[in-house]
C-alpha cells in the first residue's frame, strides 16, 4: 500500500480528523539510517505525527519541526515536515536497544527517558518560527503530542501513532491518527468518541489487517456524518543540497573558516536527515571565504 494521509470532518464540522500509513516512511527512514528496531518504533511514530499536523498547516512554503529530549539512551529525537507530508527525520543513537517493557512491547518511553520535553516549531514565514514547549508525559510519543495540542494549542485531540515489526526486524505497518474537537463540539460528541476510541484496538493492529485510513476513522466517525475529504501522498524525502551545505559553511564565519582552509585544506559536509555526504576543496573554501 502507498502511503498516504486522507483527511475528514464529522458531526457536521466540529470534529477534523486525519489518519495516515507510513510504513514506506519508515521503511526508509530505517534504511537509511540503520535503525534499530526500537529507533524505528521511535522515529517511524514521531514522523508519522509530524506528517498527520503538517496537514493542518496552511502557507505554501510552511514546514513544521518535532523535538524531542529526555534522558533516555536514545539521546533525542528530530523530524521535519513541509506542508505537502515531505518528511525526514533521525535520532541520536540510532542503534539504540533495551528490553521490552512490562506490556512485551518496545520500550520507547525508557529509550526516549523522564525529565524531557517536546517541542512543536512551526515556521510560517513570519519574522519569528511559533515554537510551542511542553514537559514529556509519557515519552510515549502520541501522548505527548495529545498534551501538547492540549497545552499549547488549546484543542481537545485523540492520537494514535503505531509502528509494527516482524520477529526478523522487518517493518510490517505504520500509521496513526489524529482526532480534534472544534470549539462548537457538543458534549455527547465528546463522550461518543472517547467511547469508541476506548474500544478500538492499536492502529497497527488495524493496519496489519487491512485495514485503510479511512476504514480507521469509520470506526470512530462512522455514526456522526463522517465527510472523506482530501487524499494526499506522504513520502520521506530529505531537501538537502550542495547549495545549502555551503550556507552552512558560510554560517560558521570567516575567522571558523580560515581555520577550516589552514588545518584541513578542505571540509566533508553530512547531511543528519539522509546521510548524503558532501566534499569541499581548499579552493572551494576559498571561493566561500569572499561570501562573507
Amino acid at each position: 500500500m502507498q502511503d498516504y494521509i486522507i483527511r475528514a470532518t464529522a458531526a457536521q464540522g466540529t470534529v477534523r480528523a486525519v489518519a495516515a500509513v507510513t510504513t514506506n516512511m519508515v521503511k526508509d527512514a530505517r534504511d537509511i539510517h540503520g535503525l534499530s528496531p526500537l529507533a524505528s518504533v521511535a522515529l517511524g511514530r514521531t514522523m508519522t505525527a509530524a506528517a498527520l499536523m503538517s496537514t493542518f498547516l496552511k502557507g505554501a512554503k510552511d514546514t513544521l519541526t518535532i523535538q524531542i529530549k529526555g534522558e533516555g539512551p536514545i539521546g533525542g529525537i528530530v523530524v521535519v515536515s513541509d506542508v505537502e507530508a515531505n518528511v525526514r527525520g533521525y535520532v541520536h543513537n540510532p542503534l539504540v536497544h533495551l528490553p521490552l517493557n512490562e506490556k512485551g512491547k518496545y520500550d520507547v518511553a525508557g529509550a526516549i527517558g523522564k525529565n524531557g520535553y517536546l517541542n512543536v516549531i512551526k515556521d510560517l514565514g513570519l519574522k519569528e518560527p511559533y515554537i510551542g514547549y511542553v514537559k514529556l508525559i509519557s515519552g510515549e510519543i502520541a501522548e505527548d503530542i495529545t498534551y501538547y495540542y492540549a497545552s499549547s494549542e488549546q484543542i481537545p485531540s485523540a492520537v494514535a501513532l503505531g509502528v509494527l515489526t516482524s520477529v526478523e526486524d522487518i517493518i510490517q505497518c505504520a500509521g496513526g491518527f489524529i482526532i480534534q474537537l472544534m470549539p462548537d463540539a457538543e458534549e455527547n460528541t465528546i463522550s461518543h468518541i472517547e467511547e469508541k476510541i476506548s474500544s478500538l484496538p492499536p492502529v497497527t493492529k488495524l493496519l496489519s489487517e487491512g485495514k485503510t485510513p479511512e476504514n480507521i476513522l469509520e470506526l470512530v466517525l462512522g455514526e456522526m456524518n463522517l465527510k472523506i475529504g482530501e487524499k494526499t501522498n506522504c513520502q520521506y524525502k530529505c531537501n538537502c543540497s550542495r547549495e545549502r551545505m555551503e550556507r552552512g559553511l558560510v554560517s560558521l564565519g570567516r575567522k571558523e573558516l580560515e581555520t577550516i582552509i589552514n588545518e584541513q585544506h578542505g571540509a566533508e559536509t553530512c547531511c543528519h536527515f539522509c546521510n548524503s555526504k558532501y566534499q569541499f576543496t581548499e579552493q572551494d573554501l576559498l571561493n566561500l571565504l569572499e561570501d562573507i
